[in-house]
């Protein structure tokens, strides 16, 4: 009541007029004969509405008041542009009175505060305080706001280009703990770079571009996007293309330098065609050769990340391997509000995600719960989760893994980018052979071998001894399956594994598993045997090769390859190398079988002689036997045994012989055995053919085998 009694004092004073107005009124009065004017009624004035507020808003119940401002917010709240400016004493208030977070009204009002916050935020980083603004920008809900974090990025950056490697580190930061935020950034550039190229836009297309640039330093963004960016803006050249093409080489130039410099050097020399052709203005002309001069001295004054902005570790970073060519969703309605049914279970799900993020203790719940209940909560939340393990079935991350290895493959133009690739994957233990698989499968689906995968798989087994035992299992399971394998894909692994070999990225004690005789190879292993070693003596040379064969330390290896167990396979080997032209590696096969000693070499000649001479003396006759031990010159000689007794027998018996002449005849005798022994030799090549014929009737067998 003291308030209003202070209003009426001031409205009586206000009405109260001076003394020269009154006599003008008084004599005006007398003029007219009127009679005196009443003074003004306070209800009727505006002052008066005034105080009949103020009396109101004191006298009225705090129910009644805490109605009538809920009324007010929801009239506020559900305008067409979604409420003009509250004050943050009138928005406490309307939040104090809604205790509903389920509505919608409660909701809209924690989207205008978590739009006002996210964007303050974003407006006031830099360098020096990038750090504490993630940190606050991660206490905020950005899985709900996050169309609003990717919308203030992009308009911050569009008005200040100057500091985009800023918000680009403030992308990177918040893309390593919610990657889905730092696509959608990533998608919304992308899409209106495409509006603005097409529509001629020259400023947004170079903010755009700009932008996407230093995410590419980041390494939230591939490189194959920015070289797709190159490309197109150089495509059709003209002078706001090119300015802006090398607006977006200054700013990421030295990253794809170090990651990718055959393809910088490929638009390097398409600027210098542009420049050549003079097709462009004087002024881009003289923009051409500024960057020239920039790439001369290895882009000093534009570094692709500053040291206070390298905030992320290389592991640590979510690389998003999009393209200008596929079409994206910038998904637009994340930028307005959206009722969630769910409110209240996804805010705890965040709380639990900002706990995680920022090694908080348990979050205190707010005022409007009660002491007890927010007891019971923090108990259940401290409580440790139940680990389960999950079995993935489906193989679905084996068949990502795969997927991203042969993308990485056939995207690198050299082995070493391919390796530090194939390294940011981050494979796990346990997937190095996976990775092996792939290298050896796409290295067998090439027309021809290509050198790039033996050079691969040279520098994972020397970077890494866990990458060797892989190959050498790979090696011992391709040569036991290398039955299945065409032609074509027979070869190129042959070349792997040979380049493998004479590098000493494996060990040679893989070809242990290789047994070269006729009944442990085939037609299929014997042409990847011939290839392989053909690979090796065209690499190492034949010297060197034997040399290496004939080390005393690898003799474990090479003993399946040059048998010494049996004549038989020794012979087979020696014929095998001398037919694919490598005869010089079986020296020492031919000494060792020179050197065997004789019985062991004839042994199985002897014993078929023997068998034959007793079958045929079995089936002649007795009369038959007594002729031809009585005259051995009548008849011809039976075998190599029979022949050896005859010579003895004539030795001891007609040695020394004489006519009725008194001649000698032991001369007459030695030629007489001489001819026999010719004639029984002849008879032994008839009866077993030679090394030579025998060899080529086998690989007439091979042929006709290999085309049916």
């Amino acid at each position: 009541m003291a308030a209003v009694e202070a209003i009426r004092r001031e409205t009586t004073m206000d009405d109260r007029e001076s003394p020269e107005r009154q006599d003008d009124d008084h004599d005006q009065s007398r003029r007219t004969d009127s009679p005196p004017r009443s003074p003004p009624d306070v209800s009727t004035n505006s002052l008066g509405s005034r105080v009949e507020r103020v009396r109101r808003d004191v006298e009225e119940p705090p129910a009644k008041r805490t109605k009538t401002t809920a009324q007010d917010a929801s009239q506020l709240l559900t305008t067409k542009t979604g409420g003009a400016y509250i004050p943050p004493a009138r928005l406490r208030l309307m939040q104090a009175a809604i205790t509903d977070k389920s509505s919608v009204n409660y909701q809209r009002i924690a989207w205008e505060a978590l739009k006002k916050s996210i964007h303050g935020l974003i407006n006031k980083v830099n360098v020096a305080n990038i750090q504490e603004v993630v940190l606050q920008l991660f206490k905020e809900n950005l899985v709900r706001g996050r169309g609003l974090f990717a919308r203030s990025c992009i308009d911050a950056q569009s008005q200040s280009p100057t500091f985009t490697h800023v918000y680009a580190a403030l992308v990177a930061v918040v893309n390593t703990k919610f990657p889905q935020i730092g696509e959608l950034v990533l998608k919304r550039l992308i899409v209106n770079f495409r509006k603005s190229y097409r529509r001629n836009q020259k400023a947004t297309c170079l903010a755009s571009v700009r932008f996407v640039a230093h995410l590419v330093n980041q390494t939230v963004a591939d490189e194959v996007i920015a070289l797709e960016t190159v490309t197109l803006l150089l495509e059709k050249p003209t002078e706001d293309s090119v300015e802006v093409a090398i607006g977006f080489l200054k700013e990421c130039g030295l990253k794809l330098s170090e990651v990718t410099p055959k393809g910088l050097n490929a638009v390097f020399d398409q600027l210098r065609s542009i420049l050549h052709e003079s097709e462009v203005d004087t002024r881009v002309q003289y923009m051409i050769e500024v960057l020239f001069a920039i790439r001369k001295d290895k882009f000093k004054d534009h570094p692709s990340v500053v040291k206070e902005l390298d905030l992320v570790e290389e592991e640590d970073q979510f690389t998003h391997p999009l393209t200008l060519t596929e079409d994206y969703d910038p998904e637009d309605l994340l930028n307005v509000f959206q009722f969630d049914k769910e409110y209240v279970d996804n805010e705890e799900k965040y709380k639990a995600i900002r706990r995680e993020i920022l090694d908080e203790g348990d979050v205190e719940s707010g005022d409007e719960e009660g002491g007890d209940d927010t007891d019971e909560e923090e108990e259940e939340e401290t409580e440790p989760p139940k680990t389960e393990t999950i079995v993935d079935s489906t193989e679905t991350n084996l068949v990502t893994l795969r997927k991203n290895i042969y993308l990485t493959i056939q995207s690198s133009l050299t082995h070493e980018e391919c390796c530090h690739k194939l390294l940011k994957l981050n494979i796990k233990p346990g997937q190095e052979m996976e990775l092996c698989h792939m290298i050896v499968d796409c290295c067998a689906q090439e027309r021809s071998y290509n050198k790039f995968f033996g050079l691969l798989a040279q520098r994972f087994c020397q970077l890494n001894q866990a990458y060797v035992e892989p190959f050498q299992k790979i090696f011992v399971d391709s040569y036991d399956t290398i039955h299945r394998l065409e032609t074509n894909k027979l070869r190129n692994v042959a070349k792997f594994m040979g380049h493998l070999l004479f590098t000493d990225a494996i060990s040679w004690l893989a070809l242990s598993h290789v047994k070269l005789n006729e009944d442990d190879t085939t037609s299929s292993s014997r042409i990847f045997i011939k290839i392989l070693f053909q690979e090796l003596s065209e690499q190492m040379q034949m010297e060197p090769l034997i040399k290496r064969i004939q080390d005393p330390s690898l003799q474990e290896a090479f003993e399946g390859l040059f048998p010494r167990d049996n004549p038989k396979n020794t012979r087979f080997a020696i014929n095998f190398f001398t037919s694919i032209g490598l005869g010089g590696l079986t020296d020492a096969l031919r000494e060792h079988l020179k050197a065997a000693p004789k019985p062991l070499a004839n042994q199985p000649a002897a014993v078929k002689d023997e068998s034959e001479s007793s079958s045929s003396s079995s089936s002649d006759d007795d009369s038959d036997d007594s002729s031809s031990s009585s005259s051995s010159d009548s008849s011809p000689p039976r075998g190599r045994a029979n022949d050896r007794r005859e010579r003895d027998r004539n030795g001891r018996d007609g040695g020394k012989e004489k006519d009725q002449n008194g001649k000698d005849r032991s001369r007459d005798n030695h030629r007489e055995r001489r001819s026999d022994r010719r004639d029984s030799d002849k008879r032994e090549r008839r009866r077993s053919p030679s090394p030579k014929r025998h060899n080529e009737r086998r690989r007439s067998r091979d042929r006709h085998r290999d085309r049916r």
